[in-house]
């Protein structure tokens, strides 16, 4: 995905109701700095907004001081631009934002601009927007990470060459154009064919279901690998080749190292998955805004992207992912981000979980 610079506001995300979250205090030790801002994109396109980062979003600010609103667009643009202004009525100190696509996105951080507010692109990066930063994972790096886990798995199982497809990510969003130009350019350069090519539109993984159907109906299943941006994604393509009998046999990626994609990768219906730390994720952005609010230069940058429709380079702190196989999913439970007890439910994954030291 390009990156793109955002001035900092962070609003939070609720699944349900999308009511403002708790504004989290910082400890009695600690001087409150400002008020930040936080718009998360949805609950339904992945786990992890709702699930991970908006409570270590609210961690991470209380630890810095600095009090949080953080709200849901529920994959709503227009509820998106309405909470947009709201926080800019509300003059929050620094607004980050998780835009639903760039359009959205940079009319809100031009907003923000325009009454001095810094605001950060977090996660993905809003093309033509004026963020001031942009916090993330290497973007190219988490694709380049699901391609070299798919070449893993078809080469265990024994496919040195053959076609593949891909299921990518939606087409307005920054992040998916990144993901696909890493794991596209590592199965072609291992000699594989990219045989379908489709993307799934707002990361919907009941359209993603819909389409991979399509594809494999049209390749009659000839296909040694699956190139799935997301668990999400991937999950809806486990379905289709599960009612097909050969879930297990076709290996299949993912992203994002949710509860549901690692009991996949643990049961072997899918290959792998990447994780991105999201805590440190949540802690550099936290770390971040609360320089913005203090008036400070930031000191955790460490690298710049390029916002592909302006030309300018983002300023940008940027996190590497790692690859989760079935022996290593025990990484993600030792770091906190997930638990046994959420992963082992049942007996076929409570064995695994033992088989792989998931405890």
């Amino acid at each position: 995905m390009g990156l793109s610079a955002a001035a900092l506001l962070v609003v939070g995300c609720s699944s349900s109701d999308d009511s403002s979250s708790d504004s989290s205090a910082a400890p009695d030790s600690t001087e409150t700095v400002g008020t930040a801002g936080v718009i998360l994109p949805d609950s339904a396109t992945s786990d992890r907004w709702e699930t991970n980062d908006r409570p270590l979003l609210e961690e991470a600010f209380a630890a810095q001081g600095v009090d949080v609103d953080i709200q849901n667009a529920g994959g709503d643009k227009a509820k998106f631009a309405t909470l947009c202004d709201q926080m800019i009525n509300d003059a929050v100190s620094v607004l980050l934002i998780v835009n639903l696509d760039s359009k959205s996105g940079a009319a809100c951080t031009k907003k923000a601009a325009a009454q001095g507010i810094p605001t950060i692109d977090y996660d993905r990066l809003t093309l033509g927007g004026e963020a001031s930063y942009y916090v993330s994972f290497d973007n190219v790096k988490v694709g380049e990470k699901i391609g070299e886990g798919l070449v893993k798995c078809m080469q265990d199982a024994g496919n040195n060459d053959g076609p593949v497809a891909l299921l990518n990510g939606s087409p307005t969003d920054n992040n998916a154009t990144l993901f696909k130009q890493g794991y596209e350019g590592v199965i072609k350069d291992a000699g594989y064919t990219i045989s379908a090519d489709q993307a799934v539109p707002d990361w919907d993984n009941t359209k993603a279901g819909t389409i991979f159907e399509q594809m494999y109906t049209k390749a009659d299943g000839e296909f040694i690998g699956v190139a799935a941006a997301n668990d999400g994604l991937g999950g809806a393509t486990i379905a289709v080749l599960d009612k097909n009998g050969v879930a297990g046999k076709i290996p299949v990626t993912g992203q994002d190292a949710t509860d549901e994609g690692l009991q996949r990768v643990l049961m072997g219906t899918q290959c792998m998955t990447v994780y991105k730390a999201i805590k440190k994720e949540a802690e550099a952005a936290a770390s971040l805004a609360a320089a913005l609010a203090k008036g400070e230069e930031p000191a955790d940058v460490n690298g710049s992207v390029e916002d592909s429709e302006t030309g300018e380079q983002v300023s940008a702190v940027l996190l590497e992912p790692q690859a989760i196989f079935p022996d290593n999913v025990k990484d993600v439970v030792a770091d906190g981000f997930t638990s046994a007890d959420k992963l082992c439910t049942d007996e076929k994954l409570k064995e695994a979980c033992e088989k792989y030291g998931v405890s």
